[in-house]
């Protein structure tokens, strides 16, 4: 991108107290034409730069000035004001954090630069919550924060079910998964994992508690999310695949769910299909999920899962079989020709 270009070329003029123009073309990874450009740019944004001949010579900035933005590289300027204030952080209490420096990157970012930010602000956007999910009530998800950052013990009411219970609590973070934001604490020697929409009542306690120096977040998370996953696989569920469902599994299933159970395919037989054995949550779950493959898939076991996928296919065959295909609007009807009268006794 030209902008992450134009400010990484700002940052080498003033790490440099002079730079040739074939130096400066090297280091940014373009031609001198191009180079040549740049720095016009950099002139009409208002940087001041000069050139001076010799052999001495080579571009300056003006003695004294600078942009105000070290410590920041061009990615990182060009991205933190494109970003604005996004929604998860203003839950968070960040959101005056995040525009103040956004105002600051925009009072020192030359205006050339900063225009080309800003389309990457129009053109980029964000929006984690999955579709058809109404928003929870993350009343608390402040209080909690502001006693995850100060590593102080929380007292919750959590909402269980139709009681509300009162917990204690170390809190050791918050994850953002999926458009819901969940606590993650300390509980009596354990780490647990609480639904921010599910808090009622939140208390910053005075009494401050040991982070334990070994935990990290997102790995704890990462190990937690795969043991859950793996806890909703009751069911070992046979099945036999043909190649096109063989290929296609890996894209029907979690991909670690996928990956054990190709993991315990067997060669293929004569018309080219496998048996495997996939770990799903039940055989009705089971049955649902496995008709995405149609007729690509057999389930051989256990009976309630075959049963259940043999139940639904038949109610899809009937749904959708063509005797009982929609009669034609009646505008389009054809007007039955009477019938002839019955002859009477008589006339027989």
């Amino acid at each position: 991108m030209r902008a992450e270009r134009l400010v990484a070329l700002l940052f080498i003029l003033q790490r440099r107290s002079a730079a040739t123009v074939p130096e400066l073309a090297e280091a940014v990874g373009v031609s001198e034409r191009t180079l040549h450009r740049d720095l016009a740019a950099l002139r009409e944004a208002g940087v001041p730069i000069w050139t001076e001949t010799g052999r001495h010579g080579g571009v300056r900035l003006v003695e004294g000035w600078r942009s105000r933005l070290d410590g920041l590289t061009s990615r990182e300027a060009v991205a933190l004001f494109a970003m604005g204030a996004p929604r998860a952080l203003a839950e968070l209490g960040l959101g005056t954090a995040v525009s103040a420096a956004h105002a600051k990157v925009a009072a020192t970012l030359p205006p050339a630069l900063r225009d080309q930010a800003q389309l990457v602000a129009q053109r980029f956007h964000l929006d984690a919550p999955d579709w058809f999910r109404s928003e929870e009530d993350t009343a608390q998800l402040a209080t909690v924060a502001r006693a995850v950052w100060n590593s102080h013990r929380t007292r919750l009411g959590y909402r269980r079910d139709r009681t509300t219970v009162e917990r204690t609590v170390d809190p050791l973070g918050l994850v953002l998964k999926a458009g819901i934001w969940y606590l993650v604490a300390g509980v009596d020697g354990t780490v647990r994992t609480y639904r921010v929409g599910r808090i009622v009542a939140a208390e910053e306690l005075d009494e401050a508690f040991e982070r334990p120096e070994d935990f990290d977040l997102a790995d704890w998370w990462e190990q937690s999310s795969v043991q859950f996953e793996r806890s909703l696989q009751r069911v070992d569920v046979r099945i036999r695949l043909s190649t096109r469902g063989y290929r296609t599994l890996p894209r029907m299933f979690d991909a670690d769910v996928a990956r054990a159970a190709l993991a315990t395919a067997g060669p293929p037989d004569a018309e080219g299909r496998r048996e495997l054995t996939i770990g799903l949550e039940s055989p009705e779950i089971a049955a649902g999920q496995l008709l995405a493959l149609g007729v690509e898939v057999e389930i051989l076991e256990p009976p309630a899962a075959r049963a259940a996928f043999a139940e639904a296919a038949r109610r899809m065959a009937q749904t959708h079989a063509l005797e009982r295909a929609p009669a034609p609007p009646a505008a389009e009807r054809q007007p039955a020709e009477p019938s002839p009268a019955e002859p009477s006794p008589a006339q027989r």
